[in-house]
């Protein structure tokens, strides 16, 4: 009994942390996405200016 017990807790410790590492990359992916977007309008802001002078 102990042993499956052991097996239990082990399961439920892995289920933890791949959620944990999920949300983590979850977050990290979100500000990858914003900066891209950033990076985009000023882009499209430095291209407008260029062709209106």
């Amino acid at each position: 009994m102990d042993d499956s017990n052991a097996k239990g807790r082990g399961l439920v410790r892995a289920v933890v942390l791949s959620v944990a590492a999920g949300v983590v990359l979850a977050l990290s992916a979100c500000n990858t996405v914003e900066g891209v977007g950033k990076d985009l309008q000023e882009a499209s802001q430095n291209t407008k200016e260029a062709l209106s002078d």
